[in-house]
């Protein structure tokens, strides 16, 4: 008996040690975990803020692409910031969505016609009201510093595949290759060549294909990506519907097949509901998209629908909402450290 007990004191002083273990690893590493791994998470959606998270119910708190922005995601319970790259005219890594300064900055003209030092002077400014932030023109080195350990990196590369080295060398000389995912459309057999080469000079870092509706029309299509390049998470478009009609089915990629083919990868089905700015809105999800969830108060028919056809990472312009209302309807695991559930699915499943 006393051996018995002694076995059992034993296991729950190893459990009691791989808790604290776990609690103590960084909200970063843990959110990895969970991108990696995606097949033991099946029952939580991930939410990516996009161009780092800037709205809330529908009015623009913040300036897109700003440490601001990142900060509020990160408060609110995002997994993954997704950011946006382009070059000044002396090279340097900056953030920013447009090629141009106008829409975004108090600078007018083009990106790569300025130098570092002088985007410097130019304020990021909140789209709609035009109000003017303290907030400069952030380099990618600052912006990674900035979520270090705390949220995965997005990067949406405006520049050229080739220039994704200099970027994954930028968090490489920080210690974070392993908190970057960087994406790429894929359509054909000639764009994975094309694309696998230039992944080639990059290691440690986490790929992620995208692929759109409007040139890929078969689920298999993902199955030999997955054999290429082996990710932990698919993007995939639905820009068939529009805004005109919302899609019942989600589309000719996001089927069974599609389903099936992620369980068997162990991937992430990747869904994008934000806007587009002069499109439609849900012009990437068949009209399902946070206007839709927000501005309609149906969140069930948008962040809801996608999750039950599989997809477990949502790339929102509302990225609180979505948390909030993926959390309350089950569809939201809690991490170390809130003293909640932390244990993933005891088998993979398809939602």
């Amino acid at each position: 008996m006393r051996t018995i007990w002694l076995s059992l004191l034993l296991c729950a002083t190893l459990a009691a040690t791989s808790g604290q273990a776990s609690a103590g690893e960084s909200r970063a590493r843990q959110i990895l975990d969970r991108f990696e791994h995606a097949n033991q998470w099946r029952d939580h959606v991930m939410v990516a803020a996009h161009r780092a998270g800037s709205m809330q119910a529908g009015k623009t708190l913040y300036a897109e692409n700003s440490l601001a922005a990142v900060e509020g995601s990160i408060a609110m319970g995002a997994e993954i910031v997704e950011i946006d790259i382009r070059r000044s005219k002396d090279g340097e890594f900056v953030v920013m969505h447009d090629s141009w300064l106008d829409r975004t900055t108090t600078c007018k003209g083009e990106v790569v016609k300025y130098t570092l030092a002088e985007l410097r002077a130019c304020r990021l400014v909140v789209e709609g009201t035009r109000t003017v932030s303290n907030e400069t023109v952030s380099t990618l080195r600052e912006m990674l510093l900035a979520t270090r350990d705390r949220i995965l990196i997005n990067l949406d590369n405006k520049l050229e595949v080739g220039d994704l080295p200099g970027m994954i060398a930028v968090a490489r000389d920080l210690g974070m290759a392993d908190q970057v995912i960087v994406k790429e459309n894929l359509w054909n057999q000639n764009r994975i060549a094309s694309v696998k080469a230039a992944m080639a000079a990059i290691d440690g870092v986490q790929f992620m294909p995208i692929i759109a509706d409007d040139a890929v029309h078969d689920a298999g299509f993902a199955e030999t990506v997955d054999h290429a390049f082996s990710p932990r998470a698919i993007e995939l478009i639905n820009w068939r519907a529009g805004a005109e009609t919302l899609t019942e089915t989600g589309g000719p990629l996001c089927s069974t097949r599609m389903r099936a083919a992620a369980v068997r990868g162990n991937w992430h089905i990747w869904a994008d509901t934000y806007a587009i700015v002069n499109k439609p809105g849900g012009f990437l999800a068949g009209g399902r998209g946070d206007e839709l969830a927000v501005q309609a108060s149906l969140p069930r028919e948008a962040w809801g629908f996608w999750a039950d056809r599989g997809a477990t990472i949502i790339q929102t312009d509302e990225p609180k909402a979505a948390i909030d209302w993926l959390a309350a309807n089950g569809y939201r695991v809690p991490y170390a450290g809130t003293g909640e559930r932390l244990e993933p699915a005891a088998t993979a499943s398809i939602n």
